[in-house]
């Protein structure tokens, strides 16, 4: 998928007029909640979330080490493990494996390194049959969009959307009105047929585990676990960083990654080591594990390692206030919200993606949330800082930062200056407490409300109390 985050700002102004994607997003309310219940009924989640993040950093630390134990144990138990720098590469290493199988149909399971590369995309124009086999994932593909949230890709779709969506591919009539059930079951209807025919299933990978060349998945609605059994051959699809230790390690962080998503523990989870033996009924006669770069060892070991330890776990969306505002499309790219404003400039450049890192309100709670404590503030600041200095500044903020030092440097002028905004602001407000559709604040005003000055300064107001 091309970058299209240099738009954002129009983006996040058409996601604010949207009213369909509007009545959508409250639903990030309840993953709070489910969030708040599931860490809270945890004893010593705290502890665990500090363990986790050891685990990974021990991970991040050993990385190479590591990928290098699993592809010897991975490949002893059958399993055939090829390396990816890059998106291309990564794309090449399926197509040739699809084209080796003499495959014509596809099914894929949620993954978000596999829309990163620009998988499903590249399958269908070389002839193949493809199908996304998440629910949401599923119902994105015919909406031709990408993924809204890492953990939920279509939260954005109102029941309406995709009952017609729905009505449209399978030819069937609808008044409207249909249950999340109803769809739900048609879909699975519809997606049971294809796994059942499918020469390929493609996943990614959770979690993948250095000792015992083990493949870890975690999914609710088992879609993963058919494609990696019905079809007879199984393609992972896992960047660098996934791998751990151990299943241990592996065991707890998918408990961490489990409640920080909201869940005491996920429907399903599948540790998967090599293909199926020969002579079992069930499972492929084939397992191929792309390991995928794609600019991550870059940023190993920089300003910018702490975000690998990310488990795509959702809790920074789901508590960011401008994701809660704009929802994930609008970011522009596969990973939105305040993970995605971090690697998004790391993984495709600063230059098309600068607006993301000032996405933010940066109120902490995304790192609060983190169920490995990445400090994502300290980071967005960072990339905000590299924008400064790497890329030119639009005129309008070049002359407002130039404005603002030239008062903050001359106290009595701008004790006055700010003496009369806080005054005027006031009245502007007439007495509600609030401003509402302020011209040169529009942007912020649009949206939300802004409190207004009690008609003085702070400096002024301490002074009386005085």
């Amino acid at each position: 998928m091309k970058s299209t985050t240099e738009s954002f700002g129009k983006n996040a102004r058409d996601a604010l007029a949207d009213r369909r994607l509007q009545r959508s997003l409250p639903v990030i309310h309840e993953f709070r909640r489910d969030h708040e219940r599931a860490t809270g009924a945890l004893p010593g989640y705290a502890e665990l979330k500090r363990i986790g993040r050891q685990i990974r950093e021990h991970s991040l630390a050993n990385v190479a080490t590591l990928l290098t134990e699993f592809e010897q144990t991975a490949e002893a138990a059958g399993a055939r493990v090829h390396w990816a720098a890059d998106a291309e590469e990564a794309r090449r290493h399926v197509l040739d494996i699809c084209a080796a199988r003499d495959a014509r149909r596809v099914v894929k399971a949620k993954s978000m390194v596999t829309e990163e590369v620009g998988l499903r995309a590249a399958l269908q124009e070389a002839g193949y049959r493809v199908w996304e086999t998440d629910i949401g994932e599923y119902v994105l593909q015919l909406a031709d969009e990408p993924p809204g949230h890492v953990v939920a890709p279509a939260l954005h779709k109102g029941l309406d959307e995709i009952d017609e969506l729905f009505a449209t591919a399978h030819g069937t009539a609808s008044e409207g009105g249909r249950s999340a059930e109803q769809l739900v079951e048609e879909g699975s209807g519809v997606l049971r047929e294809q796994h059942a025919a499918a020469d390929v299933g493609i996943t990614g990978a959770n979690f993948l585990v250095a000792e015992t060349g083990s493949v870890v998945l975690l999914t609710n609605e088992g879609n993963a676990d058919l494609a990696t059994s019905l079809p007879r051959c199984h393609i992972v699809v896992a960047t660098l960083e996934k791998v751990v230790r151990g299943l241990e390690d592996a065991s707890l962080l998918w408990r961490l990654l489990s409640r920080a998503a909201g869940q005491e523990v996920t429907t399903f989870t599948s540790v998967l080591t090599g293909p199926g033996e020969r002579g079992e009924s069930g499972g492929p006669e084939a397992m191929h594990i792309v390991l995928v770069d794609n600019g991550r060892s870059d940023l190993l070991g920089g300003e910018f390692h702490d975000a690998l330890r990310c488990v795509r776990c959702g809790a920074c969306m789901d508590h960011c206030p401008i994701y809660e505002s704009i929802g994930g499309q609008a970011y522009g790219w596969v990973y939105p919200g305040p993970i995605g404003a971090v690697v998004t400039p790391g993984l495709t450049n600063l230059e098309e993606s600068a607006d993301l890192p000032q996405a933010s309100t940066l109120c902490g709670v995304c790192e609060e949330v983190c169920p490995v404590d990445i400090p994502l503030p300290s980071m967005l600041q960072k990339w905000r800082r590299r924008a400064v200095e790497e890329l030119p500044q639009p005129a309008r903020s070049t002359w407002a930062l130039a404005l603002w030092r030239y008062f903050a440097s001359r106290p009595k002028l701008y004790r006055l200056a700010t003496s009369v905004v806080a005054r005027l602001l006031y009245l502007l407000s007439f007495g509600r407490g609030t401003l509402r559709r302020l011209p040169l604040l529009s942007g912020w005003t649009a949206s939300r409300d802004l409190p207004a000055p009690e008609g003085q300064t702070f400096q002024r107001a301490w002074r009386r109390r005085g």
